[in-house]
């Protein structure tokens, strides 16, 4: 049985006869919250990525948008089941057990440290546009660096006010953007485009191919659902802030690829390494307009590196409380609490990544982009089934049949875009992200050992002050949702869940 929320009667008894400030996010935080995590700096680079496939990427953009909206409407009824902090790992956990919520946490962890060094790839490009014009491989490489480490950095000191530097970040990496997909769309020229299916393979092949890099640009589309115990009304927000976000970040990003493509040469764009720089200057003439693209990009991707540093470090943190990731992850030092072993564990990563990808791959961008798709497409996948597992089980129960109809036929529309966005990934990458994944396994035995050899179970904390693991390092972390409890699971899963993610501190 779930236990009573005490923080919320002690903050009661601290302050009595005054008003309680509910500090949770409303519809448009959470929407502003999913639009913020989706967009980042790979974005910029994206058409650059899927040149080589000709215009029929774009087809495989509109497959992956249509993808992604069912994995945005299957989060958004997980959500309403499960309104808890944790997202994909919380319904891992509670539809096929311990272990598959470990291998979630896990893929999920990979996906953030490897996005996170395709993002400084990406960044690296516009930094280019000033210096190191030349492209010079270990001066890429020190640039690529300074951008991973500058924001682990300031996740190191525990800066507070950081939410004004946020907003601007994400104020500049929408002007390019929009800018591009709407009035871009007024100086496109069909001879631009090139061959429709530049592959060089089947029409199939190459639309598979172009998806599972497209696919990259939604990562972050369910950042609403594991922020879900933070959402004010989330039974009811959650699905409206996880379905408008995609959708509106869908909007630019398939008018903005457009335009580019249609701009700028397909010859010169399979070179790009700043694709909406070429694309700016070849409208506005010179180069004063792409060099503001560059600066806003460069901009950008500090900002989401901030905080996508933040969940490399933060999302363990909530596992391991919860007994599912080595115990270092969940040690915070200093006054502000700060989780140094994650931050620095995943800048490293991401690091000897960057370096590994820039001395042995000719794509670098494009590589890390399929790596961290796949380790992604896991959780998505896994989430999808834990949804189609609870309709098959309950949905004629509870569900009315057109509703039961409607859900089971989008659920299944997003296990087979996760299994298809695998597919498209290639052979090495899968190759190397199962291998990456199942390395998992080791440390989840040990994990078990050391639980069993201990003879307790892991600690799980209580009190205020600990950082839900979900939210972006500018957010307020907001007094604690009590649930009620479940009695299909005696074990107490959403006491534990709470208890494991409730906040410690405020960064």
């Amino acid at each position: 049985m779930s236990a009573p929320d005490h923080s919320d009667r002690r903050a009661a008894a601290a302050a009595p006869g005054q008003r309680r400030t509910d500090t949770r996010f409303g519809l448009p935080a959470a929407t502003a919250l999913v639009v913020g995590s989706i967009i980042g700096t790979g974005v910029f680079a994206l058409p650059s990525a899927l040149a080589p496939y000709g215009p029929i990427a774009l087809v495989a953009f509109v497959a992956v948008t249509v993808g992604a909206l069912a994995l945005a409407v299957v989060f958004g009824r997980l959500s309403e089941r499960v309104p808890g902090s944790g997202g994909p790992y919380v319904y891992a956990r509670e539809a096929f057990g311990e272990f598959a919520g470990f291998l979630t946490a896990w893929s999920y962890w990979i996906t953030a440290w490897a996005g996170n060094a395709a993002i400084a790839v990406a960044w690296v490009g516009y930094v280019e546009v000033f210096v190191n014009k030349g492209h010079h491989t270990w001066a890429s490489i020190t640039i690529a660096l300074a951008g991973l480490w500058l924001p682990a950095a300031v996740n190191l000191t525990g800066v507070r006010n950081i939410g004004a530097f946020q907003v601007v970040t994400t104020v500049l990496k929408f002007l390019p953007l929009g800018f591009m997909a709407t009035a871009g769309l007024l100086f496109v020229k069909s001879g631009n485009f090139g061959a429709f299916n530049a592959s060089g393979g089947s029409a199939l092949g190459a639309v598979s191919a172009a998806g599972a890099i497209a696919l990259f640009s939604y990562i972050g589309l369910e950042t609403a659902s594991v922020a879900a115990g933070r959402v004010r009304d989330p039974k009811r927000n959650v699905p409206r802030a996880t379905v408008y976000g995609t959708l509106a970040c869908a909007a630019i990003y398939l008018l903005g690829t457009l335009a580019v493509f249609g701009t700028v040469p397909h010859a010169q764009l399979t070179g790009s390494t700043a694709p909406f720089t070429d694309a700016f200057n070849t409208i506005a003439g010179g180069t004063w307009a792409g060099n503001l693209v560059a600066a806003a990009a460069i901009v950008s991707g500090l900002g989401a590196l901030n905080g996508w540093t933040l969940i490399c470090a933060e999302m363990p943190l909530a596992a391991a409380r919860d007994g599912l990731f080595p115990s270092a992850f969940a040690k915070a030092r200093g006054q502000g609490q700060v989780p140094v072993f994650g931050i620095v564990s995943a800048t490293l990563l991401a690091s000897l990544l960057t370096v590994v990808s820039y001395t042995q791959f000719t794509k670098v961008f494009t590589e890390i982009v399929l790596l961290s798709v796949l380790t992604a497409v896991i959780p998505y996948l896994v989430s999808a089934a834990a949804q189609l597992l609870w309709l098959v089980q309950h949905g004629r129960a509870e569900l009315d049949r057109r509703r039961l109809a409607r859900d089971v036929t989008v659920t299944a529309l997003a296990l087979v875009f996760s299994y298809w966005s695998i597919q498209g990934s290639g052979y090495q990458t899968v190759y190397y992200g199962l291998f990456t994944i199942l390395v998992g396994i080791p440390v989840y035995i040990w994990l078990k050992r050391e639980r069993s050899g201990n003879g307790t179970a892991p600690a799980a904390p209580s009190g205020p002050g600990t950082a839900d693991p979900a939210l972006p390092a500018h957010t307020s972390a907001p007094a604690p949702v009590a649930h009620p409890a479940r009695t299909a699971h005696p074990v107490g899963l959403p006491t534990i869940i709470l208890r494991a993610l409730r906040p410690r501190h405020q960064h």
